[in-house]
């Protein structure tokens, strides 16, 4: 699975955003941070804090790979392991950047050096079809950013939705996620980069809130 090979937009997706597209749980995500299986790209030291875990798009597809090969092909969490393991070892920086194949629920990957499908165990090839979720992911970020034209610029909570946290009107975008971009020195521009569903009314008005609360604490 190559995610530069498609034209998906770069996203910025809380934890509780990760587990509605990959189907994982918090538990699943915390359990892998702590073990450094997984660490979302933007994490912060004290990850007890709110929203303290924020993944990319490549994270969510990764998680996605992951969260397949576990519940669908039932691959143990030692296979995982060792194929994180191996795959370091010959020069790939994530799960999203090759394409796996399952045998036996064993995994395999495509070898860019070979171009062949190669074993991670035996240096057999594998024959079964490839696991690709990103047209997957894609469909469930759009499903995510769905939103009405009286939604932008505006902030609310909801006692049901992330923990009655504020957010951006229509999305699960936490205000508070938005400044700590900002104050991680994220421009505008760069925020949208990293969440291209909002507006820059929407970012305005989400920093001004914050700066609202904080005065108001």
């Amino acid at each position: 699975m190559d995610v530069s090979a498609h034209n998906a937009v770069i996203s910025a997706f809380s934890e509780d955003h990760a587990v509605r597209i990959t189907g994982l749980t918090k538990g699943q995500l915390r359990a892998w941070d702590r073990r450094g299986f997984f660490i979302p790209k933007l994490a912060y030291e004290k990850r007890y804090h709110a929203y303290s875990r924020i993944y990319s798009f490549k994270d969510v597809v990764g998680l996605k790979t992951l969260s397949v090969l576990r519940n669908r092909f039932h691959v143990s969490f030692v296979e995982l392991k060792r194929v994180a393991a191996e795959l370091t070892k010959r020069g790939y920086d994530h799960w999203a950047d090759t394409k796996l194949y399952v045998v036996k629920k064993a995994i395999h990957f495509f070898d860019r050096d070979t171009g062949k499908v190669e074993s991670l165990r035996d240096g057999q090839f594998a024959m079964l079809p490839i696991i690709d979720v990103i047209n997957e992911v894609e469909i469930k970020i759009t499903e995510l950013k769905t939103r009405s034209n009286s939604q932008i610029g505006h902030v609310n909570r909801n006692k049901y939705l992330m923990r009655n946290s504020w957010v951006v009107s229509g999305t699960r975008i936490p205000t508070a996620a938005i400044r700590r971009y900002f104050d991680a020195g994220y421009s505008v521009d760069h925020i949208l980069k990293e969440y291209p569903s909002l507006t820059r009314e929407d970012v305005r008005t989400a920093l001004n809130h914050e700066n609202a609360l904080a005065k108001s604490a």
